[in-house]
């Protein structure tokens, strides 16, 4: 316990709260903008931030080696991961699909033990669906009953593509640089997007008020090329399925944010929620905590 506020700790709490308060920033910016041009600017932005810092290293790119690699984590972790969060958060109310994005740790936890052979004890497996709960009973006072199947699809298919995606970088996390992954992947599934976007979406939709720049801005710099870097550096220092648990503060980050900024109440059942994402943290990191919390 005494190591438990370590450089690794704190990456990961700095994380959870990016990605915490990306949601109603986003959702803020939805009504402003078509969902796949949002989704592809903020992606190609970033990754193209990240690429002018990493110019220095270019030469451990060794594109014609690992072009494919990069393509693929482009499809998953930015094509499919950004595209079916943004337009689905046109269809369902931000807490009802948090809860469904935010299923992927569990998700995260099983591909991890069928690809990465990594343990899956019982107590861990009680604190990933402990958390999940958490998460449900966090939203629950936010969820709508006139609900969107459509929004549900997207929803578990962002989910499974982000779970995909994250297993994915681990396997060929030996192969590639870090750093440069995250840039190619979101500057080629940007352009996909953007490329998308233009076929089926219209420029002149997008109205260029202050909500809509700061959710460009806030996405394609901390959104993307910060949180991604600690995401999938953390990710490769430590169990997959235990890095992904801590992604249940995510959506309790979010409310909190959503109450200051946007009046939204705290109740009983998110006090409740928040001590059941504890709980989930504790569980899941219980045995094996000194490999991930002492680095």
């Amino acid at each position: 316990m005494s190591r438990l506020f370590t450089k690794s700790t704190a990456a990961l709490l700095v994380l959870v709260f990016v990605w915490g308060a990306s949601w109603p920033i986003y959702k803020s910016a939805i009504p402003y903008t078509p969902p796949l041009l949002f989704a592809g600017m903020r992606a190609t932005i970033g990754g193209l931030l990240l690429a002018i810092i990493l110019m220095k290293r270019r030469k451990m790119i060794n594109w014609r080696e690992n072009w494919s690699l990069y393509c693929i984590s482009a499809l998953f972790n930015t094509v499919l991961f950004f595209g079916l969060q943004t337009v689905g958060l046109i269809y369902l109310p931000g807490g009802l699909f948090s809860i469904l994005v935010y299923f992927q740790p569990v998700l995260l936890g099983l591909f991890a033990w069928i690809w990465l052979s990594e343990l899956i004890s019982p107590v861990k497996i009680v604190g990933l669906m402990i958390g999940f709960i958490g998460i449900v009973v966090v939203s629950i006072d936010g969820l709508n009953f006139h609900v969107s199947v459509v929004g549900v699809i997207l929803g578990l298919l962002t989910a499974v593509f982000w779970a995909i995606g994250v297993v994915y970088v681990k396997r060929v996390s030996h192969r590639v640089d870090a750093y440069w992954m995250v840039s190619l992947q979101c500057i080629l599934g940007g352009t996909l997007l953007l490329g998308t976007g233009s076929l089926f979406e219209s420029w002149s939709d997008i109205k260029w008020n202050m909500i809509y720049v700061f959710g460009l801005t806030y996405g394609s710099t901390f959104g993307i090329p910060l949180s991604y870097i600690i995401y999938y550096k953390l990710i490769n220092k430590g169990e997959a399925s235990k890095v992904g648990s801590f992604t249940f503060l995510v959506p309790v980050i979010a409310v909190f944010i959503g109450a200051v900024f946007l009046h939204e109440p705290i109740t009983n059942l998110l006090i409740l929620g928040l001590l059941l994402v504890g709980l989930s943290i504790f569980l899941v990191n219980y045995r094996g905590k000194q490999s991930y919390l002492s680095t």
